[in-house]
This record gives C-alpha cells, sequence and structure tokens, in this order.
C-alpha cells in the first residue's frame, strides 16, 4: 500500500496541514491579537454548536454505548489520582496533574476522528466530549479548591466555600456551548422527527466550516505559545498525555470488554494532545502558568509523532 493513501497519514496530514497553516499565518501576524479572540468566538459560539447539535440531532439514546466512556474516566481520573500524589497535594501539583489527563478533543479530536472514523466514530466521541470537561473540570474545581483551601489554612488565611466553587463548575460546565447542543440534539432525536432541509442544510455548512477555522486557530495560537524554559517538566507532562493516558484507557476498555470503533476511537481521543482548558486552571490559581503554555505547545507539536503511532497501533486491532 502507498504509504500516503494509508488511512492513517490520510486523516493526520490533512489536520497537521491546517495547523502548519495557522502557525505560518500566526508568525506572519496575518492575524492579529483582537481578531484571533473573534474568530475563537465564532468557533465557539456559532460553528461548534452547528456541528455537534445536526451530529447528535439523529442518535437514539438506545443506540449508545456507554461502557467506552466509563472505561475512559477510569483510567483519566485513576491517573490524575495517581499524578497528585506523586507530585504532593498543591495547586500546583493538581494543575500539573489535569494537563496530564486533559485532551483537546473539540478543536483538534473532532475533525480528526471525523475524517479517520466517519460519523459512527463522530457519535462515539461526542458521546465523550458532552461529559469529558463536567467530568475532568468539576474534580480538578473540587480537588483545587480543598488544596487551596489547605494553603490558606497554613498561611493563617480564610478558605473558599467549597460547595459554592463546585456548584459554579458544575453550572460552568452545563451551560457551555460544547455539552448543550450534544444534549439539545440528543433530546430532538428522541422525538423521531428529522430535521427539516431548510434547517439541516444552513448547519451542515456551519458544521462543515469548524474543522478548518478550528484547526488554523490551533495553529496560530501554537505560532505565539513560547516553548523556551521548563523542559524537563513539559516533556514529562507529554509523556503521560500523550502516551501514557492511551496506554491506561486502552487497558481499561479491555477490561470493560471494549473492542472495535469505540475502543479505537477512545484510545486517541486519550491520545490528542493537552486542551486549552487546562491553562485556565493555572491562570486562575496562579500556578504553574508559564509550564502549562510550553507544555500545550510542546504537546501538539509531539502529537504529529505520538498520534500517528497510537492510530497506527489501533489500525491492528
Amino acid at each position: 500500500m502507498n504509504i500516503a493513501s494509508h488511512p492513517v497519514v490520510a486523516s493526520l496530514t490533512p489536520v497537521f496541514l491546517l495547523i502548519g497553516a495557522g502557525y505560518l499565518a500566526g508568525r506572519r501576524h496575518w492575524i492579529g491579537q483582537d481578531a484571533v479572540k473573534d474568530l475563537s468566538n465564532l468557533v465557539f459560539l456559532l460553528l461548534i454548536p452547528a456541528l455537534l447539535f445536526r451530529t447528535m440531532s439523529a442518535v437514539r439514546f438506545e443506540t449508545l454505548d456507554l461502557r467506552p466512556i466509563l472505561a475512559y474516566f477510569v483510567a483519566a481520573l485513576g491517573l490524575l489520582a495517581v499524578a497528585i500524589v506523586w507530585r504532593g497535594f498543591s495547586c500546583r501539583s493538581v494543575v500539573m496533574a489535569l494537563a496530564g489527563v486533559f485532551s483537546n478533543m473539540v478543536m483538534i479530536g473532532i475533525t480528526l476522528v471525523e475524517l479517520a472514523y466517519g460519523k459512527a466514530g463522530l457519535v462515539t466521541l461526542l458521546t465523550l466530549v458532552s461529559v469529558h470537561a463536567l467530568i475532568l473540570l468539576t474534580v480538578a474545581s473540587v480537588i483545587l479548591e480543598l488544596a487551596q483551601a489547605r494553603e490558606s489554612r497554613q498561611a493563617g488565611d480564610e478558605a473558599p466555600h467549597l460547595l459554592a466553587t463546585a456548584g459554579s463548575a458544575i453550572r460552568g460546565a452545563l451551560i457551555h456551548p460544547i455539552p448543550l447542543p450534544i444534549i439539545c440534539g440528543l433530546l430532538f432525536a428522541q422525538t423521531g422527527w428529522a430535521l427539516p432541509a431548510v434547517v439541516d442544510r444552513p448547519l451542515q455548512l456551519l458544521g462543515s466550516a469548524f474543522g478548518p477555522m478550528a484547526l488554523v486557530l490551533v495553529g496560530v495560537s501554537l505560532a505565539r505559545t513560547p516553548l523556551q524554559g521548563h523542559w524537563r517538566e513539559a516533556l514529562w507532562l507529554c509523556l503521560s498525555k500523550n502516551l501514557v493516558l492511551p496506554v491506561l484507557v486502552g487497558l481499561s476498555a479491555w477490561a470493560f470488554g471494549v473492542s472495535g470503533l469505540p475502543l479505537t476511537v477512545m484510545v486517541v481521543a486519550a491520545a490528542l494532545p493537552i486542551g486549552a482548558n487546562v491553562y485556565l486552571f493555572a491562570q486562575r490559581y496562579q500556578v504553574v502558568q508559564s509550564l502549562t503554555t510550553a507544555s500545550m505547545g510542546l504537546s501538539t507539536v509531539l502529537a504529529l509523532f505520538s498520534l500517528s503511532l497510537v492510530m497506527m497501533v489501533m489500525s491492528l486491532f
């Protein structure tokens, strides 16, 4: 088989070419900082919801298999806990542990999985995406508040209220342009109705614009990400995120009896580079911000090789 026509190469190449195009645009300053913010809002508030709602609007509850999702979070939460214990219980260690398990499933994962595995693979991924941020970010928020409360008590300061913070995290994760259209699309599908063509066609056009726009924006962001410094710790985080997590997810899925396409999608999702939400936590708690930024950039660059390896291995199953 011609290497260029191999399914893994054929699906990864356009993804990283678009990221490379965005990187070039960022380095040449063809897109200003204000424009990046506006384009990001366009992607998250219009293009992503259109794609997610349309994809899930034809999916019936009875066709969903939740075992892959359970297997994924058993592995991810287990690795999160081990990483926190290994580094010690502090805000710094929690943010670093989150970086080792939180995947960029939206900006990179959606387009990659659709190219590689089609609509069936995309439905499996979106089922995971619908709860990915809710579970990981809520757990991380609670643990971070506990760590901050502990540090505040040690410093003699007043600790923030844990329940209020947890409630805010859950509310923010649910009322969000990612899970909300997925949930609405699933609820619509249960009615048995079909989207009218006059509605479906615009949603299809908006959704088709998401992939290229999102990947170009990833490249633009990468061009403005300082990678110097923190190399040693950044490499450890990338190793955890890009290689250790997919191995653990694969073993967990095997233990739950998951096989075929769902197994492949879960492992590939786990192998995606570090997601941007991790930096928001680093910024909020004023810890490891430079390390987090460097790790996100390095993880994305290394994903060209690690994702190729993971997808090649999974193509054998």
